[in-house]
């Protein structure tokens, strides 16, 4: 849309000296565990001092153990350090001008590490970056995910991946991940227990096309492999003094299952969503065995059923839910407590009037795309009521579609209560992603599972006790064991299956491993030891997430700080250390932030894009640079607008921004112009409202209440809030010290025939919203892919037309000028931006009318 350039054409030219030696993944997996290093030489052929960029994506769930760098022969190394300590370090070292960060971040199911230096020409680097991971099981398969975007061609490319699993092969499959343009150049050697896979393009083979200078190495390479099972009750691995347990049993009759599907269909669902959802939820309902029961729970601000009680999976009602689903049309806001509470009750009074079968297994799935907007809006809260309803009975797992869906709080709900959470990329592939995730949770084959080992051997064991087994996905449990007095180690697993409660032994030698493990050069002799932390660490984290008292969250805290040090990972209690040999130039590495607690606020240059109006004659918002005056014209003036914006939470949650909007004085040509009259802040934790009109500004705290005029120049703080007035111009509200916004005060001619004064609104691009934030400007902090085309003469000479495609929809838009009033209050500044008709439709999320609200301070409870 504009030209984001911000080199020149010499920068370019020394830009594209940044030479690429060498980029080397290797990547060892010893029994589901994968130890990873993605190493890149580089060098700066440039005449000046240039900019090298380290930039990797590591799988989320990963634990970065080590990373390490060589500028000329300096090698900078690292340790781990609780995190209070290494900031303290790091700060030192900044003070005298010698630190440097790396950026840690989250991208979707992927977390970035990035590091930049500034080096002087001929300076040769290496940066060498190390994580584990274990790899889990679904649908009956195992899948290795490596990013390789080495965002350059490379003299020397190679992915290595070994595997070494004890119990045997079953297949080795690489899927052509990267595209056709690599098709065949991949090796799998593959032995009885062992495999070896190996990618190598040619710098000729890494080029997107014969005569291009870049690299169409840009993805992820992907591994999957399933290993031999010969008992039902598991293999039991010893090495080194700690024992693992894989247990995936087969052959077993899928227990029937008692189904909630509870759908979001707010109005943030309306479109390519919701189409998906609706695609899916058919082939899933299609998927029922005879024996489910099921039933249908839809909601936006309001909560309705298909059927208020569980009804069998017969062909006629799968084919009257689906005729019901296809009425849906998504509306209004979010209540997600109160559908999960009707799903539960539901649940609950099948069971309390013997309707569910003993050996059945009870579960709800959940689909949103948002935040609750309705009703109860503490998460908290949502957690700790679906928590006591569902009586540790049920299971709830949760697809979060979307870029912006709290993904942290679906993630926490869905272990809280036995199941799990999937994010769900708002795309095209939405249904097939939606059907795979059904098909992980769609077979259960066990329920009530136990894991029992001689106590007198065995000791620190992670997790032994679990809800639900579910068909092609694996348990596993681990632990330590005295090896000194012990030549065999038994388990016992019982269970409750279709038709029997079952008792599953396995006996295994303590040495049995030791023969094959120390015979292997790649594989890693204190795998049995990563797994036990890996598990013990994530097992830890989960507890801390649900523990019901702060002293009990700090004694866990302690506990996964030690752990973390004890085995040099990086968890969100520490921080990586990386230092010189002199220690006296640093770098500081933490765990990313969550990402609707922090991001990018865009970039400067970009052409803003306009939100329409009913009326022909649309305004324009600015993305993040300007968010001015009216945004939607409506027709009858007195109706508030919602755009909530959510801030980092660790800093400050739940600030929502509504405005009123008020109409001219009267129409011209048949149009009625509209602005807005007053804008509201609701500061959620603070308990703060501030209220800001064309003649007062209030802040609200409870009882209390002060009051400026617009002809005062004064200050307001409370609570760490600064309202700032000056006379006849704005107000700035300042949040801490890195959040604020502004409201300019637009005044007309008091005896002007059409025109009225007005409110226009602003928010910096540095305030670093979360992308979760929405409402009609707030969904647009995270700036969609817009591509412009087909450009053309329009009706007018001085306005043409274009084809515009987002969010998968094809519409025209219309060039025109819109005013920017920061800098120049009466006259304002042209800004060219395009304008979308009828009424933002396939722009916005949902319809216009989604974001009128009855109240200033609307969606939010009050105090």
């Amino acid at each position: 849309l504009a030209n984001n350039s911000r080199y020149t054409v010499s920068q370019v030219e020394d830009d594209d000296k940044i030479g690429l030696y060498s980029y080397k993944v290797q990547s060892t997996i010893t029994s589901r565990l994968a130890n990873t290093m993605i190493q890149a030489k580089m060098v700066n052929n440039a005449k000046r001092p240039q900019h090298i960029v380290f930039d990797v994506q590591v799988p989320k769930g990963a634990f970065i153990d080590n990373f390490t760098m060589d500028v000329n022969g300096i090698t900078f190394t690292s340790s781990i350090r609780e995190k209070a300590e290494a900031r303290r370090m790091y700060s030192q070292a900044k003070a005298k001008g010698k630190a440097a960060g790396i950026v840690r971040s989250n991208a979707l199911d992927m977390e970035n590490f990035k590091t930049e230096v500034n080096v002087p020409p001929g300076t040769k680097i290496q940066f060498e970056l190390h994580y584990q991971e274990m790899i889990r099981r679904k649908l009956s398969s195992y899948e290795h995910t490596i990013s390789v975007k080495p965002g350059r061609l490379a003299k020397h490319l190679e992915v290595d991946v070994r595997i070494i699993e004890p119990q045997g092969l079953r297949y080795v499959h690489v899927p052509n991940s990267l595209g056709d343009h690599f098709d065949g150049i991949t090796t799998i050697s593959k032995g009885e227990k062992k495999a070896h896979i190996s990618f190598k393009p040619t710098m000729t083979q890494q080029r997107k096309c014969p005569t291009c200078s870049s690299t169409a190495v840009d993805g992820n390479f992907v591994v999957q492999y399933d290993v031999n099972r010969e008992t039902t009750g598991g293999e039991l691995e010893i090495f080194n003094g700690y024992f693992v347990h894989f247990f995936a049993p087969e052959n077993l009759d899928p227990l029937p299952k008692n189904i909630l599907f509870v759908i979001d269909v707010s109005g943030s669902m309306w479109g390519l969503k919701m189409k998906q959802t609706i695609e899916a939820m058919k082939a899933i309902l299609s998927e029922l065995r005879a024996a489910d029961q099921f039933s249908l729970v839809d909601f936006n601000h309001n909560v309705r059923c298909w059927r208020d009680n569980l009804v069998s999976a017969t062909p006629a009602h799968v084919e009257d839910a689906k005729k019901y689903i296809q009425t849906i049309h998504p509306n209004g806001g979010t209540n997600i407590n109160e559908a999960l509470l009707r799903a539960t009750f539901i649940l609950n009074e099948a069971q309390n009037l013997g309707m569910l079968d003993p050996n059945s297994v009870s579960m709800i799935v959940l689909v949103s795309d948002g935040d609750p907007t309705v009703g109860e809006l503490k998460l908290t809260a949502i957690q700790k009521n679906v928590k006591q309803s569902m009586k540790d009975e049920f299971s709830l797992f949760c697809l979060g579609i979307g870029f912006d869906v709290d993904y942290d709080f679906l993630q926490r709900i869905a272990t809280d209560n036995r199941g799990m959470a999937q994010r769900i990329f708002g795309n095209q592939e939405t249904s097939a992603q939606m059907k795979k995730f059904y098909n992980q949770v769609s077979t259960p084959l066990l329920k009530k599972i136990q894991f029992n080992y001689p106590q007198e051997s065995v000791s620190d064991v992670t997790q032994s006790s679990f809800h639900n087994y579910f068909g092609g996905s694996e348990i596993v449990v681990a632990g330590k064991v005295d090896t000194e007095n012990l030549q065999h180690l038994e388990s016992i697993v019982t269970a409750t299956a279709a038709n029997a409660e079952l008792v599953m032994e396995t006996l295994r030698d303590v040495e049995e491993l030791d023969g094959f493990m120390k015979k292997d050069r790649y594989a890693d002799p204190d795998f049995t030891r990563k797994l036990w932390a890996y598990l013990t660490v994530n097992q830890m984290l989960a507890e801390r997430n649900m523990a019901p008292t702060a002293a009990l969250k700090r004694n866990i805290t302690k506990s996964i700080l030690q752990m973390s040090l004890d085995h040099h990972i990086v968890t969100p209690f520490t921080s990586m250390l990386i230092e010189n040999s002199e220690k006296d130039e640093i770098m500081l590495a933490d765990q990313p932030k969550d990402p609707r607690r922090g991001c990018c606020p865009g970039q400067y240059g970009q052409m803003p894009t306009c939100t329409p109006s009913p009326e022909p004659t649309s305004a324009c918002s600015f993305p993040l640079q300007a968010l001015g005056s009216a945004l939607l014209q409506n027709e009858t003036g007195d109706n508030w607008f919602h755009f909530a914006l959510k801030r980092i939470r660790s800093i400050l949650p739940g600030i929502v921004v509504n405005g009123q909007l008020i109409g001219a004085k009267k129409t011209e040509n048949k149009k009625l112009s509209t602005y807005f009259g007053k804008i509201g802040f609701y500061f959620k934790n603070k308990g703060l409202k501030v209220e800001i009109s064309t003649k007062t500004v209030t802040l609200k705290d409870g009882s209390y209440s002060i009051t400026l005029t617009w002809s005062d120049t004064g200050h307001i703080i409370r609570k760490q809030l600064l309202i700032s007035v000056k006379k006849e111009s704005n107000v700035t509200i300042t949040v801490g010290e890195k959040m604020s916004f502004m409201v300019l005060l637009h005044r007309v001619w008091k005896n002007h025939p059409v025109n009225v004064d007005f409110l226009g609104i602003y928010i910096p691009p540095e305030n670093q919203l979360s992308p979760a934030a929405h409402g009609l400007i707030g969904q647009f902090v995270s700036e969609p892919d817009v591509y412009i085309h087909n450009q053309r003469p329009g009706q007018a000479p001085e306005k043409p037309q274009a084809t515009m495609e987002v969010k998968g929809n094809k519409f025209t838009v219309t060039r025109g000028l819109q005013k920017d009033y920061r800098t120049d209050r009466v006259f304002g500044t042209d800004v060219q931006c395009w304008f979308v008709h009828n009424s933002g439709k396939g722009f916005i999320d949902g319809h216009y009318k989604d974001y009128l609200v009855p109240h200033l301070y609307s969606f939010l409870k009050k105090p």
